[in-house]
């Protein structure tokens, strides 16, 4: 008999274990233990054998093919599991593993019951497919969030006082997208109740337990609570702008939050001072709180030098390169996520220009933006070495990721083959 700590897991075989009895400590037989990892191992490897056998079986099931979306879209998932499973990424391979045996069972399933509709059916093909077959069968543990793109494609309609400008700032979408995607004029006024189509789908950039992860191309900020994202906003961030006297590019690096304040008083940096009088204005030292407060009702301090995320007055400049180094968030967002957030909260600032993503449906998703501070890294190179990572490159379209490339418009496209 050994004694082990009850909610511990056994780290390691050879581990010694205590016999002292005490309310925190159960016996457990050695033989529990063994036939338990035992037992979880052959539950990983089933799920890969099974997966493995209902992939064939149905490959070879001419019926199959009367479901050539589905099929295609089972065969994508089970190589993006043998490829994962390859590369000793054996936890993303098994998941996927997962999927393609689920898949499997509805394709099946739909050939008992013909007049079951296709797997594949969905209002938006770019979008990744969402149906019964596709929720996994295991409960992810709490904390997990597997959702790897965020926002849609959508329809928005046009309120009082709105402007191109506004519209695309709410939506975190360019104005050049915005008028692309509505065969807009540049100079085009809009209408109250008009509808305006959008896409302003993200890849996730990079993931935390807890806390802020703001990524400067994108011009988005991404707030995590025990490993789930819970909001993704646009925000406005410091301008290209570099010279001998100013530099307002925001700093990358890692923070934390070091206090909230409401209804703030700014004090006015040096460097912006001089930047008034240059503009011909009265320098301040400070700016109590009120309408013409740059700082709006919120702001909150980080341990990076004169780096606040706060609200605004100016609510059409978000999802810009415009602030002084600042993060700007529109006041009705920073209304809700104020409260949000807790002092000593960690956070840190990336600069990823191109982001690449593997939906759970085994799509494949590539975003690119301009490289606004011009750090010199070429956008084609890293998006290849992202598909070479994957090891994805016979299932990308490669003429689309030129093309996206080329565009780099800030939403993740589907470039899967």
């Amino acid at each position: 008999m050994v004694a082990i700590p009850v909610g511990d897991t056994v780290q390691n075989a050879s581990m010694k274990f205590t016999m002292k009895q005490s309310p925190l400590f159960i016996a457990v037989p050695v033989f529990l233990i063994v036939a338990a990892l035992l037992n979880a191992t052959i539950a990983v490897a089933d799920v890969r054998h099974d997966a493995e056998s209902a992939v064939l079986s149905l490959q070879q099931n001419p019926s199959a093919q009367k479901y050539p979306d589905d099929m295609k879209s089972l065969d994508l998932v089970f190589e993006v599991a043998r490829r994962y499973f390859s590369n000793n990424e054996r936890e993303k391979g098994d998941k996927f593993y997962l999927l393609a045996l689920q898949k499997s069972q509805i394709i099946e399933s739909m050939l008992r019951t013909p007049e079951v509709s296709s797997l594949q059916s969905s209002p938006d093909p770019d979008l990744p497919k969402k149906t019964a077959g596709d929720e996994p069968a295991f409960e992810p543990a709490t904390g997990q969030d597997y959702k790897t793109i965020v926002g849609s494609k959508g329809v928005y309609i046009v309120e009082k006082i709105d402007t191109i400008r506004r519209v695309a700032a709410k939506l975190g979408v360019t104005r050049q997208q915005l008028r692309s995607m509505n065969g807009l004029d540049a100079k085009a006024f809009l209408k109250i109740g008009q509808k305006l189509a959008y896409n302003n789908r993200k890849i996730i950039p990079q993931r935390m337990k807890n806390g802020i992860i703001v990524n400067i191309p994108d011009r988005t900020l991404y707030y995590f609570q025990q490993g789930v994202l819970v909001s993704s906003l646009p925000v406005a961030l410091g301008s290209p702008t570099k010279n001998e006297k100013y530099v307002w590019q925001t700093p990358l690096g890692k923070f934390r939050i070091t206090a909230k304040v409401k209804n703030p008083t700014w004090t006015v940096p040096p460097s912006i001072q001089t930047e008034m009088e240059e503009h011909g204005k009265e320098a301040v030292a400070s700016m109590p709180p009120g309408p013409e407060n740059p700082l709006g009702k919120y702001a909150i301090r980080t341990s990076l030098p004169g780096i606040l995320l706060h609200s605004t007055t100016r609510p059409s400049s978000i999802y810009s390169f415009s602030s002084h180094g600042c993060i700007r968030l529109s006041p009705s967002q920073m209304e809700e996520f104020f409260p949000q957030i807790k002092v000593n909260t960690r956070g840190e600032i990336i600069y990823k220009p191109v982001k690449l993503a593997v939906t759970e449906n085994g799509r494949i998703f590539l975003e690119v933006h301009p490289d606004a501070y011009h750090k010199g890294a070429s956008l084609v190179a890293l998006a290849r070495e992202m598909v070479e990572k994957h090891k994805i490159s016979e299932m990308v379209n490669w003429d689309k990721l030129k093309s996206v490339v080329k565009q780099k418009n800030g939403v993740a496209e589907d470039i899967s083959l």
